[in-house]
């Protein structure tokens, strides 16, 4: 008899996120903004004080514009990433890929790659859409690295698209075709 290997590839499952799921995610996305401050736009102490009804939206947009998906070992949450959708005429066929998150135990695990194909697949999924975009901090080579190996290319660099606290960081902005 044959066993699954034990890995936390073996036992990560990714699906779209549920309100249930609200209070791990508000917890591992406040340790993002906290433990990677340089990768988002937002401060902990931001994102601290916005209400329940925000992230539910973040997560399961009522009005169907983003899908979070979760990726979990067991029950634990460890990882995260959602997809927006633009609700203008003029921009529908574009998608854009925010808050993407692997906790730091998980990373390696293959649960970043897990998280962007069920995004990439939900754009795919959305009528109409024909790219997606994303922007990763300059200088982020883990994220660089996966976002590259899933069909991303560069397109442009914002200078000065952050403020850390200490000196100003760019965004590189990405994106890949669907289809």
């Amino acid at each position: 008899m044959t066993q699954a290997p034990h890995t936390a590839a073996a036992r990560l499952l990714v699906r779209p996120l549920q309100p249930a799921d609200l209070h791990p995610y508000r917890s591992l996305m406040l340790h993002a903004y906290a433990s990677a401050p340089d990768a988002f736009t937002s401060t902990p102490e931001e994102r601290a004080q916005e209400p329940e009804a925000w992230w539910l939206r973040r997560i399961a947009d009522p009005s169907g514009l983003s899908i979070g998906f979760g990726a979990f070992v067991g029950d634990a949450l460890v990882g995260t990433v959602t997809i927006e959708f633009a609700a203008k005429p003029k921009t529908r066929h574009k998608a854009h890929v925010i808050g993407m998150f692997v906790s730091e135990p998980a990373r390696g695990s293959g649960a970043g790659r897990a998280l962007m194909a069920a995004a990439l697949d939900a754009a795919q999924a959305r009528p109409g859409v024909k790219l997606v975009t994303l922007t990763v901090t300059e200088g982020n080579a883990p994220a660089m690295a996966l976002y590259e190996a899933c069909g991303f290319q560069i397109f442009g660099i914002e200078p000065m698209a952050i403020w850390t606290g200490s000196d100003y960081r760019a965004k590189v902005h990405m994106w890949r075709a669907l289809g």
